[in-house]
């Protein structure tokens, strides 16, 4: 299995950008998927999340209005669209994979920088 997330990068403050995760080697759309993000010296957070239909979706409080999470089955790929984006977005974006609700998530990608200047 594997999760390759892309899409990160750096901008200004206000800004926007697009993370893409594309999965392969797992039957996507039997996964719920999830984007989180770890900031220097600071512990993982969870960001979005979506279920396997992509019917249904959830967020952070800190990212609500701002970052909408899709998914693509048909693609294998799960986007995060983030607007209006602020310093204190900056991190490390991880997306991941579980089968089952509110059960920990079985599989991880490998992390794609997002760096937001004020």
């Amino acid at each position: 299995v594997q999760l390759q997330a892309s899409g990160g990068g750096l901008v200004q403050a206000g800004g926007s950008l697009r993370l893409s995760c594309e999965a392969s080697g797992l039957t996507f759309s039997r996964y719920g998927m999830g984007w989180f993000r770890q900031a220097p010296g600071k512990e993982r957070e969870f960001v979005a999340r979506i279920v396997w239909t992509g019917g249904s979706s959830d967020y952070a409080d800190a990212v609500k209005g701002r970052f909408t999470i899709s998914r693509d089955n048909a693609k294998n790929t799960v986007y995060l669209q983030m607007n209006n984006l602020k310093p204190e977005d900056t991190a490390v974006y991880y997306c991941a994979a579980r089968t089952l609700p509110y059960a920990k998530y079985d599989y991880w990608g490998q992390g794609t920088q997002v760096t937001v200047s004020s």
